[in-house]
């Protein structure tokens, strides 16, 4: 158990300095061929960032734990939503342009909708489903693309940017390229192996602990995994930017809708019946935990967080506080109910 827990550690480091040296080698490869800021800004560091829940979720896919995969795609949401923003609103409240954030919130609660349906329809997640939500990816990226081209200002996906850009201009100056693309290759690899100490040293802690692989996906790997978003969050309120962590968290949740339960439903397509989900008694029938509170919870807590932005173009600090009540009512929840 004590050799489990530091592996899981382990897992943990190797997927943050594995992520920053990805997207500080990527960036500066990006911009010694001249590609412009704020295409790096809205793909690679975008992509850089995620890669945490890409490669943790791909990885228990591929060894049949489904729960796992899901679990930390939407832990990481309401992680990402009611822990990560909700700091951030609570300590700093700012006003929000809401114009870049219309399209990923629009394509957020688009993707959400279609889950929705597959999830309280047939609970059955094959492979056709993860190529659907990988296809939307890729046409929000396009769009990524083709807006960060044609207005060369920050975009929505972009605030991760921020933190690393620095890095990254100090990189083209100083570094060679082989060492980019050491930090590349390096980086890619610390997060493979950071997510692969995660995922199975994550099993046996739940195992040891006696609770559903399911709450630790959705607790502590979500956590950690949202770690790069919790450091943008950090460095933006410091620098005074709020506002800007909210967009990165707004880009980050589409991403774990689309790209990371995509990639891990086309690896390992699954089902509630059959992927050990977690059930609770509702009304007097046997519901899945993650029907009930996991899925409706994430688009509760988005719409607390992006309603106010459109109807008053601002954020308030109550928004933080009741965001950060109802993630610790359900950390305590998860565990209570385990």
């Amino acid at each position: 158990m004590v050799l489990a827990v530091l592996l899981f550690i382990v897992g943990l480091l190797l997927l943050i300095k594995g992520g920053d040296w990805f997207v500080d080698g990527a960036c500066g490869i990006a911009k010694r061929f001249n590609i412009p800021d704020v295409l790096i800004g809205a793909t690679v560091v975008s992509i850089g960032t995620t890669l945490p829940e890409v490669m943790v979720s791909a990885t228990s896919a591929a060894q049949g734990h489904g729960q796992l995969a899901y679990g930390n795609a939407f832990g990481s949401i309401i992680c990402n939503t009611a822990l990560i923003a909700a700091i951030t609103i609570a300590i700093k409240p700012a006003k929000v342009d809401k114009k870049p954030m219309t399209v990923p919130v629009i394509f957020f609660f688009i993707s959400e909708a279609i889950y929705c349906v597959i999830a309280y329809s047939t609970g059955n997640f094959s492979r056709p489903v993860g190529l659907i939500l990988l296809a939307i990816f890729v046409v929000y990226m396009v769009l990524c693309v083709r807006d960060a081209l044609k207005n060369p200002t920050q975009t929505a996906t972009e605030p991760a940017k921020e933190s690393s850009e620095e890095g990254s201009d100090e990189g083209k100056k100083d570094r060679p390229l082989w060492l980019e693309l050491v930090l590349l290759v390096v980086g890619a690899t610390c997060i493979a192996f950071g997510a692969d100490f995660l995922v199975d040293n994550g099993i046996i802690i739940a195992e040891a602990l006696g609770v559903p692989e399911t709450v630790i996906a959705l607790t502590f790997i979500a956590l950690g995994t949202s770690l790069p978003e919790f450091v943008t969050a950090i460095t933006s309120l410091i620098k005074g930017h709020g506002s800007l962590s909210v967009g990165n968290i707004c880009g980050a949740n589409l991403f774990n809708l689309i790209l990371v339960s995509g990639t891990s439903i086309v690896i390992g397509p699954f089902s509630f019946e059959n992927a050990g989900f977690a059930t609770k008694s509702f009304m007097g029938k046997e519901v899945f935990t993650a029907l009930l509170i996991d899925t409706p919870l994430s688009i509760i807590l988005m719409l607390i967080l992006t309603i106010p932005i459109f109807l008053k173009g601002k954020l308030s600090r109550w928004q933080g506080v009741l965001m950060l009540i109802i993630y610790f009512a359900y950390c305590t929840y998860q565990f209570a109910g385990a």
